[in-house]
This record gives C-alpha cells, structure tokens and sequence, in this order.
C-alpha cells in the first residue's frame, strides 16, 4: 500500500500516471498490432475489425462499472487506514467480475453476429468482422478479471505490477498475431478470426499472470475464498459508484455506432479509415487518460482521510496537465495526420479519411481532457452521476443530428465530425460546471471562492 495524502499532489499523480500510460500504452498496442496485420488482409478486414472494435466501448462500460467503484472504495477504506474493508471490497469485485464474464461469453456468441452485420458497409466487412468478435470474445470475457485485480491494486496506490503484466501480454499477443492472422509458421492463416484468438489468448495469460502475483506477493489485499460468497449490500455500493461511470462507456458506444450508421454509405473505405482513425486517437489520449486514472486514487485516499483542499489541488494539477499534454497532440494532428493513418493502411481512401478526421477531431482534444479529469475526481468523491449526466447530454446534441444529417442531400463526413467538436466542447463544459457544484456540495466552499488563486497548486 501506498500513502497518497502525504507529500506533493502533483508529483504522485506524475508517478502513477507514468506506469499507468506504459500498461495502457502496450493494452492498446492489442488493437494496434491486430490492425496492423489485419491491414495486409484488404479494407473490408479493416472495416470489419474496426466495426466489431466498437463492443469495445460496451466492455470498456462494463469493466468500468466494476473497476472505478472498486478504485474509489478501496482508496477511500485505504485514506481511513481501514484495511479489513479495503480487503472485503476487493474479494466482493472478484465474485462481480466472475459473474459480469459469464454473462459476457453468452451475450457475445448470441448476439454478436447480429450487431456486425446491422452496422456493417457490406457482406464481406460483415463477414470478417463477425470473425474477429467471435474470437475475442473469451478475451473480453476475461477483461473483467484484470480490472478487478488492477483496479485494487490501484485504489492501495499500486500500478506497477499492473503494468509489467499488461507489457507481457502485449509481447504475447505481438507473438502470436502474425502466427494466428498470416500464417507464420503454420501455413494456415486465420485471418480476423486470428486477430481475436490471438488477443484472447494474452488476455488469458495476464489473467494467469496477475492471479499469481496476488497469491503469493500481494499483502495489504488478498485474495480470500472465504469472502466470495456474494455480499448484497457491498455489490450494491460498488455499483452504486461504477454504474455511473460504465454509462459513460456505453454512451461512447452509441455514439460510435451512430457514427458507423451513419457514415455506411460511403462505403467500407469511408468506415476502415473512421476505424484506424480512431484507434490512432486513442494511442495519442494514453497519456491523458493515465492521468486521468491516477485521479480517482490520489484524491480519492485524500477524501477518504478528510484532507478535501488536496482533492481540490488534484483537480487543478491534473487539469493543468492535461491541458498542456493535449494541445501538444493537437498541434501534431493539424501538422501531419496522415503520417499515423498510412502506418497501417496506403489505399487512398482509407488515408484521406483518416487524416482528416483527425485534423478536425483534435480541435476537442483539449475539451477532451478536460471531461476525463472531471471523471476522474467525480469517481474520487463517490458520486460518478454527475459525469454521466454530462455524457448523457450527446446523445441529444450529437447523435440525433448525426442521424438526421445523414438523411439530407449533400451529406458529407466532415459534417459528422465538426458536429462532434461542437458537442464535446458543450460537454465540457457541463462536466466542469457539474464538477463546481458537486465540489461545494461534498468539500464545502473553498477558501477563495471560484477555486481560484490559492488553490492552485504550482506544477
């Protein structure tokens, strides 16, 4: 366990953020070496693998609800230097995660086929898309397992293992996607259905890999057979904090799927370059959204010991931060984006496509950060509500425009995507607004009204 209400804000979020960026740089690495070599396949494998790519956003929802309200209240137990608390909640996140991956191996094989083929450009996208989810879907099974582990492990102030475990599986999967995909050494390529399997297969592995860690290195929380049974009360409380927050996941969701929908008459072409565009964009947001992870623990140890003006310097450090880091990537977007999209794919279409989404995305990259650092001190304090109210608010300003654009003559994707800019920039700053408040409410009025001036931290 590790102390995070002692010592300088900025410098512990500094020194969680950095592992945390390396583990979730080489988690994407998963998706980015599948891409890579199921670029070599043509577009429609492309488009496939990035149309399937968007249940991502429904796991990343799921494993959310698990994993911020295991982070929050474990650090909040942690801040109280209350370990036998720290300790039940951890185990009680182990039984949801069992559960929570039983539920998605079932879903995924009956359903799965389903969703590809209603959002994809044609049969043959279709075809391999539906591939690659039916493969992955034990890995994303098994997803729910490392978020537990990780997310306790984080909540004690603990990223490190984490990491090294996430870089070993990406070696492995890096291993085995050209092996499983193309055919190295076996002759017998799989194509996308490689790309899942390959993927699954790490994840398994890290699984495996950080159960172990727990077992025999582990102290402050361990793993106790004999708190598994389920606990109602506690479940509740952890979802009551990671619903929220998986919500938001699963508005991202149909947002991309309203974009999918959307854009599916510009043809497959049109759909692989939106697909690496956006996977590009996720690389370039790991540092933020490491940052951003690093919140929940650091302010959430410090509300729990009651030491409320670091909650608030975590805030203002982090989006200090953060702010800098994504007008640094939104400069190199407006330079030269299509030096990221030509890295996985030269057709033509798919480039111009990609290049361009990113030169007018990254004019929200700094709006962007900003909503991921209300998200995280939202789930510091207990309450992630506010945060999906704010996320919930797209769904009108964005995708019901989206929709009704792509009926009218003269539709084109750049329209989709300035709309975008406008509706995170509004989202932003509602997060912020939402953030004022439930601040006053839960910390009570700062010294310096308006969080300003002294409550800042230098950085």
């Amino acid at each position: 366990m590790k102390d995070l209400t002692q010592g300088p804000v900025t410098g512990q979020l500094i020194a969680m953020a950095v592992p945390l960026a390396i583990g979730m740089l080489f988690q994407t690495l998963y998706l980015l070496v599948d891409m890579y070599f199921v670029a070599g396949i043509g577009e429609a494998a492309i488009a496939g693998v990035g149309t399937a790519g968007t249940i991502m956003f429904v796991m990343m929802a799921l494993t959310q609800m698990l994993g911020v309200g295991t982070v929050a209240l474990v650090s909040h137990a942690v801040g109280r230097k209350d370990q036998p608390e720290a300790n039940l909640i951890f185990n009680q996140s182990v039984v949801l995660s069992a559960l929570c991956g039983v539920l998605t191996l079932a879903t995924g094989w009956l359903l799965g086929g389903f969703y590809v083929r209603s959002m994809a450009a044609d049969a043959a996208t279709a075809a391999a898309g539906t591939a690659f989810l039916y493969a992955y879907t034990p890995g994303l099974a098994l997803q729910f397992a490392l978020v537990a582990l990780g997310s306790a492990l984080r909540g004690t102030g603990i990223v490190k293992p984490t990491m090294v475990v996430q870089v070993l599986t990406v070696v492995l999967n890096t291993i085995l996607a050209p092996i499983l995909i193309a055919g190295w050494l076996t002759h017998h390529p799989l194509g996308t259905a490689g790309a899942g399997l390959a993927s699954s297969l790490a994840v398994a592995a890290g699984v495996v890999f950080l159960w172990v860690y727990f077992a025999r290195l582990e102290h402050y929380v361990k793993l106790d057979p004999r708190q598994w049974a389920p606990q109602a009360a506690v479940i509740r409380r952890i979802l009551n904090v990671g619903l929220p927050a998986g919500g938001e996941f699963f508005m991202m969701f149909v947002i991309l799927g309203a974009i999918y929908w959307a854009i599916r008459g510009f043809g497959p072409g049109a759909q692989a370059g939106f697909g690496v565009g956006g996977r590009v964009m996720q690389a370039l947001f790991l540092p933020v959204m490491a940052l951003a992870f690093a919140v929940p623990a650091v302010a959430g140890q410090n509300f729990g010991a009651r030491k409320f003006e670091r909650v608030r310097q975590t805030f203002w450090s982090a989006a200090v931060i953060s702010s800098v880091l994504m007008l640094a990537l939104t400069l190199v977007c407006q330079w030269r984006p299509e030096l990221f999209i030509q890295f996985f794919s030269r057709q033509s279409e798919v480039v111009t496509v990609g290049a361009t989404y990113l030169r007018v995305i990254s004019l929200n990259f700094i709006a962007t950060g900003l909503i991921f650092t209300c998200s995280g001190v939202f789930q510091s304090l207990g309450n992630t509500w506010p945060s999906l109210a704010s996320s919930a608010s797209r769904l009108v300003t964005f995708v019901l425009p989206a929709v009704w654009l792509s009926t009218r003559p003269g539709f084109s994707l750049n329209q989709v995507w300035y709309l975008s800019v406008a509706t995170v920039t509004l989202q932003a700053l509602t997060s912020l607004a939402l953030l004022r408040w439930e601040l006053r409410r839960k910390l009570g009025a700062p010294a310096d009204p308006g969080l300003r001036g002294a409550n800042r931290p230098a950085v």
